[in-house]
């Protein structure tokens, strides 16, 4: 098989797997009640406790998210790294390189969290949302660019800043 060749496959292969992840990450998102702004909202405002309205069934889809990712990593991935081996789709496992809690990371979280915290949506159910064709999401996901876009441009302008993320 010539290069290019094998290039092109594993090029349609990693988009193969990238949609299938996505259409398995939407799908998640939306039978668990993560893509539902007003379940999110219902979980988050943690002062519905005291009046029997707060809705818990979203710490246990993060806590099942998160024992199947962990389970898997130990399983799969940790073994792969030891022996050597690459992921499907890539030469390399890539992980964070920084370790350090910093102001850049606490402000962007903090953002995060009111931002999700107001509307009750974050990145990832915006996008699963478009399908519906509801004018606020589109707002929210054009907002949501121009945020990213922001970002990079704040970013660029900070020496420190511009390999870390």
């Amino acid at each position: 098989m010539k290069t290019s060749s094998i290039k092109k496959t594993s090029f349609i292969k990693s988009k193969v797997v990238a949609l299938l992840c996505g259409v398995l990450f939407g799908t998640g998102l939306l039978v668990s009640g993560l893509a539902d702004p007003a379940k999110v909202i219902g979980f988050l405002d943690v002062s519905r406790i005291s009046n029997g309205t707060w809705d818990p069934s979203l710490m246990v889809v993060m806590t099942g998210a998160l024992a199947v990712y962990m389970s898997l990593f130990y399983l799969v991935v940790k073994p792969n790294i030891r022996a050597g081996r690459a992921p499907v789709c890539d030469t390399q496992y890539h992980f964070p390189e920084k370790k350090t809690l910093d102001t850049h990371l606490i402000l962007g979280a903090g953002l995060f969290g009111l931002g999700w915290g107001i509307v009750g949506i974050c990145p990832g159910p915006a996008i699963v949302n478009i399908a519906t064709l509801d004018m606020s999401l589109g707002l929210f996901v054009v907002a949501m660019l121009f945020g990213l876009y922001l970002g990079k441009l704040i970013k660029s302008t900070q020496p420190d800043m511009v390999k870390a993320g």
